[in-house]
């Protein structure tokens, strides 16, 4: 679903990429079918996309304000990618004046590395890259400038747009042309190929730490006593009791950590003193902490939960 044009030469390196993403949503064989029809060219438009996944049952999520392709110092960045149930597959190409780098990932592991010199490089699907090819053929004309480069990238992700659904109207271009001779470039690339793969490598691995603190939050989450009784009062000061927890439910931080557990008392805030004693039962009902028959609101600054068993 991408479509990324490089153009790498003595001069300079210009780079486009449309900025759309689609998911596909429903039956494997059904997906794949209709993933066929877009990537020959038998799709056309977005209504016709929209009413063959209908057809096929398929929910489909379009979006198109992906950045495809992004600038790194003097080095252009394109980048297509391919999700799997248990991995993203990523292709990069790396342009700056007199040399490139193609590089595949899987994951955040570089698993191949090529390059060279000057060359135009085209990444998208079969239909995308026919039309793209053919556009700049028809189009080059010697062309040596990079902005009659870029003007003519952009004619061809509109040309590209106009024909298939499988990339966006909209598009991203951007041209560098710093003065380096082919080892400075060489060594440019190397250097940001290798501090860009470590940086997805700690963005993977933080995503990775949200993930398990996510899980660990939903499941914490269904231990939250929403209804029953909790504990009962010991002891009142002023505006302040002391509550000692039932069997079975403990206090928690905000960070899920224990605090107290079944038989300890937890402070509570009580909205009206006069109205409570001794020995009366702290419940939630409807997720409100309250007295048992009264209904006079309390609050506390710890999560109340059932014992992890």
């Amino acid at each position: 679903m991408s479509l990324i044009i490089t153009y790498v030469g003595s001069k300079g390196c210009v780079i486009a990429g449309d900025k759309r993403r689609i998911g596909f949503f429903g039956d494997e064989s059904q997906r794949e079918k209709l993933e066929e029809e877009l990537y020959s060219g038998e799709i056309r438009t977005d209504e016709e996309l929209l009413k063959k996944a209908s057809e096929l049952d398929i929910t489909l999520k379009i979006t198109d304000d992906a950045q495809k392709v992004r600038e790194i110092g003097d080095v252009a960045v394109g980048e297509v990618r391919f999700k799997t149930p248990l991995k993203t597959k990523r292709k990069r190409i790396y342009g700056t004046t007199g040399a490139y780098n193609i590089v595949e990932l899987l994951g955040s592991d570089i698993k191949t590395i090529k390059g060279g010199e000057s060359s135009i490089v085209v990444f998208g699907n079969k239909v995308t890259k026919e039309i793209a090819n053919k556009t700049i053929k028809d189009n080059w004309k010697n062309k040596t400038n990079l902005q009659d480069i870029g003007k003519l990238f952009s004619k061809v992700m509109e040309d590209v747009a106009h024909l298939t659904p499988s990339v966006s109207q909209d598009y991203d271009v951007l041209i560098k042309h710093p003065n380096l001779n082919h080892k400075d470039a060489k060594e440019l690339l190397r250097t940001t190929i290798i501090q860009d793969v470590k940086e997805l490598n700690e963005w993977r691995n933080s995503l990775r730490e949200e993930l398990l603190k996510t899980t660990e939050t939903i499941q914490m989450a269904t231990r939250i006593i929403d209804h029953g009784e909790v504990g009962k009062i010991q002891t009142i000061n002023g505006d302040e009791v002391e509550v000692t927890l039932k069997k079975g439910v403990e206090a928690l931080d905000m960070d899920w950590k224990p605090l107290k557990k079944a038989g300890e008392s937890v402070t509570m805030q009580v909205a009206d003193p006069a109205v409570v004693k001794v020995g009366d039962k702290v419940v939630i009902e409807k997720e409100n902490l309250c007295i048992k028959g009264n209904k006079t609101g309390l609050t506390c600054s710890v999560i109340l939960c059932r014992e992890e068993k």
